[in-house]
Formats: structure tokens, C-alpha cells, sequence
């Protein structure tokens, strides 16, 4: 940890004084001959310059002394030492997602692979017309469904699942459980909720599945509510990750802060309306150990297997969707539908409004279609703050709506959905309000 300090401080003293810092000599050190662009390059450079100084002092100790582990367990669930911990956890697991996932194994895979060997092949193969259209077309299966599955989402995913696997096997989980008991107290729940939200990361769906372990029923539908609305799954917090490595801190902060005093407005207003009392919070505490790599590797593994299996047949079929509402231009009407609300109060391009509608049938989808127009110059920063934002607190995906309904029943399905639809977009259009008036150069 000492290191990692020195690390960061012997970059900030270098950039001040005008001399060459390890992130310098390493992004030198990567010549553009080896295949990679220029913002993987420097993504890579981030890597080794800022991720693994920090990791390895820490993975070190914690493998060695056993007393460290012990200290460390009792550090991460106090307050004063508990929130400087999880935001080193934090800011790792960025550079891990956010750097090495989403720039330099995307630009490997998309730029590399899909767009240098893959799509080339099949137009020399396939023929013009519409068996071309459906897989290399605008809305094409391949062109944009196995693309946006395998090329974009599936590495920060997997990036994703290796950092969440780690935390995971090193027994830290439930001791942001603890951590978190008195926040969740405010909001009518216990630190037992704090499960079922952080495996709302992995899957939303799941953990909607796991409120089950919370004692009363109004801790249930609170928890479930609160799932659906600002707690992305793993695939879409992989992509917002990767897209909020090109705006500003500021922005990206906005973005967190926004989501975040969302899920505690609702969650206190839902706890002073509804019936019942909060149940008492019991758990048992793992010690703190070392990770062991074979454990994260199964881990990530299963996973990787269930995004394989479960979630990209689904980008390839909202594909297909599109690609027959296009074809029999029923996809204009939709969009125009709803038109008025992304280019009126939220100031969004029309194109929007399909990824609004990709979100629907898979939120990670969605977040892919913003992750290719941010990347495209389509939207500016202050666009990518409130689509992100909407698109954050945005209906659940289909399949989370169809566990909602055998959770809290039919009716509470509905009414979260129409709640939750309404209410993100009422933020977002306040949101880019207050922007505005406030004149934020983002």
C-alpha cells in the first residue's frame, strides 16, 4: 500500500516538475506498431502504472501475514477506516474495468478482430441483398448483434466478473455488509439488504430472486424496487464503465451522485410509506483470506458461461426485432412515439429513443447502443450524463419484469415498472434542467 502511495505520488511530482513519470515512460515504451491504438495505449499504461502498483503490495501482505488479514477485516467494516478502503476498491476496479476492459481488449476484439478480419470476410462471402442486410446490415445480427455481444460487452463483462470474483472469495463482501447497515437503516432496511444489491451487479434478475433472505415483506418490495431501479447489472455497469472513461470526473461524478441519492430518496420514501417494520440484522462473518486463483477462475468462468448462454442469444434476438420492425417500418413509428420526450425534455438525439427501447429487452444492450454513439461523437458530455443517468434508473429488463411479477405479483410488477419508467425520465429532464441553469462546462 506504501508502494502504491509512493507510486501515485512520484506521478503527480513528476507531472509538476516537468519530468517523465512511470505512466509517461510506460506509454513510450508501447509503440503503435504493436497493434494497439492510441487510447489503448494509454489505457494499458494506466494499467501498470496505477493498478498493479497498489494490488501487488497488498496482495503480498495479505497472502503472508495472517495478523494483517485480521487488522484489514476489522479496518473494512469501521466507518472511518471502511470507506477509504471500498474507495481504493473502487478506483481499482475502474482501471481494471474501465481501462483494460474497455479500451484495450474492445479495441482488440471490435477494431482487431470483427472489423479488420470477421466483417471483411463475410462481405467478400455474402452477396448484396437481404440475407446481407440481416447479418451485416444496420441492424444486423453479426454487424451489430455478436458485435455488441462479443466485442464490446463480453470483455468488460469478464473484466468485471474477475474483479467481482476477487472481492467476493476474499471474504470482503459481507463486511461492506456491515459497513452499510446504517445507510440501509434509513431507508426502512439492514445491512443484510447490501447482498442482494451488490449481486445485483452481477445480475439483476438473480438478486431480485435472493430478496427472498430479507425477513418482512415490505424489506422485499423496497429492495426490489430499488433493484429495478438505479442497480445495473454487471454487462451494464461493464459499458457505462467503459464510457465514462472519456468524459470528465465531474461528469462522471454527476452521473454516480445523481443514481446514487435516487436509490436513497425512493428507498426512504417507500420505507415511511408502506406498512411494517425493519427486522433485526444478523450474519455471519467469513474471515479475511487470501483469494485463491482457482476459486476466481471457476467463478469468472461460470459467469463468462452464463453471458454466453443467457444474455448474448438475447443482444443477437433484439436484433433480429429490430431488424423486422425496420423492415416493415414499424420501428420509425416507435421512435417517434417517444420522440418528443427524448429530444424535448431530455435534449437526446431521436436515435436515442431505440436505445431506450434496446434497454427494455436487455439494459446491457442498451448501454451498448450509448457506449457506440458516445464513442461515434454523437452525443456531447452533458447527452451522455443524462442518457447514462436515464438509462441507469431506466424499466428492468425483460427478464427481471417477469421475475418482478413472480416475486410481488402481477400488480406490483406493473405499478414498479410505471413508476420507475416515469420516474427516470422526470430525473433526467431535471437533471439536464439543472445543468443548464447552473451553465456546467462538462
Amino acid at each position: 500500500m506504501i508502494l502504491g502511495a509512493l507510486v501515485h505520488l512520484e506521478n503527480y511530482l513528476g507531472a509538476w516538475l516537468g519530468l517523465p513519470t512511470l505512466h509517461s515512460l510506460l506509454t513510450g515504451w508501447m509503440p503503435a506498431r504493436e497493434g494497439l491504438a492510441a487510447s489503448a495505449q494509454e489505457a494499458l499504461a494506466l494499467v501498470f502504472a496505477y493498478l498493479l502498483p497498489v494490488l501487488l503490495p497488498f496482495l503480498v501482505a495479505l497472502r503472508s501475514d495472517t495478523r494483517f488479514n485480521d487488522r484489514f477485516g476489522i479496518w473494512s467494516r469501521k466507518f472511518l477506516t471502511g470507506i477509504p478502503i471500498l474507495v481504493v476498491a473502487l478506483s481499482l476496479i475502474y482501471q481494471m474495468v474501465g481501462n483494460l476492459g474497455a479500451q484495450i481488449l474492445v479495441d482488440i476484439l471490435e477494431n482487431g478482430f470483427f472489423a479488420g478480419y470477421v466483417t471483411p470476410a463475410l462481405r467478400a462471402v455474402v452477396p448484396p441483398g437481404l440475407v446481407s442486410d440481416f447479418l451485416l446490415g444496420e441492424y444486423g445480427a453479426i454487424s451489430v448483434g455478436l458485435t455488441y455481444g462479443i466485442a464490446i460487452v463480453l470483455p468488460v463483462v469478464a473484466c468485471f466478473f474477475i474483479a467481482f470474483s476477487f472481492l467476493e472469495d476474499s471474504g470482503y463482501l459481507p463486511r461492506l455488509a456491515v459497513l452499510s447497515d446504517r445507510l440501509f437503516r434509513l431507508m426502512g432496511l439492514n445491512g443484510k439488504a447490501f447482498l442482494p444489491m451488490i449481486l445485483g451487479l452481477g445480475c439483476v434478475t438473480m438478486a431480485t430472486m435472493t430478496t427472498r433472505i430479507l425477513n418482512s415483506k415490505k424489506e422485499r418490495l423496497i429492495a426490489t424496487v430499488l433493484l429495478a431501479l438505479g442497480v445495473p447489472c454487471s454487462a451494464q455497469l461493464g459499458v457505462i464503465l467503459g464510457i465514462i472513461t472519456g468524459i470528465s470526473p465531474l461528469a462522471t461524478a454527476i452521473v454516480f451522485g445523481t443514481v446514487l441519492l435516487q436509490l436513497f430518496v425512493v428507498g426512504l420514501i417507500f420505507s415511511r410509506i408502506l406498512p411494517g417494520k425493519r427486522s433485526d440484522f444478523v450474519l455471519e462473518i467469513p474471515p479475511i483470506r487470501f483469494p485463491q486463483w482457482g476459486n476466481i477462475a471457476r467463478k469468472t468462468g461460470l459467469r463468462v458461461k452464463w453471458f454466453l448462454k443467457e444474455a448474448l442469444p438475447l443482444f443477437v434476438l433484439g436484433t433480429v426485432i429490430l431488424f423486422v420492425l425496420d423492415r416493415l417500418s414499424l420501428l420509425g413509428y416507435l421512435v417517434a412515439g417517444v420522440r418528443p420526450v427524448v429530444t424535448g425534455l431530455l435534449e437526446l438525439p431521436a436515435n436515442t429513443a431505440t436505445v431506450f427501447f434496446l434497454g427494455f429487452l436487455r439494459r446491457d444492450y442498451g448501454a451498448a447502443g450509448l457506449f457506440d454513439m458516445a464513442r461515434g461523437g454523437l452525443l456531447s458530455t452533458q447527452q451522455i450524463v443524462v442518457s447514462l443517468t436515464v438509462m441507469t434508473l431506466f424499466v428492468p429488463c425483460i427478464a427481471n419484469f417477469f421475475i418482478v411479477i413472480r416475486e410481488q405479483g402481477i400488480r406490483n410488477a406493473f405499478l414498479i415498472t410505471g413508476f420507475i419508467s416515469a420516474y427516470a425520465i422526470a430525473v433526467g429532464a431535471l437533471l439536464n434542467l439543472a445543468i443548464n441553469a447552473a451553465g456546467l462546462a462538462l
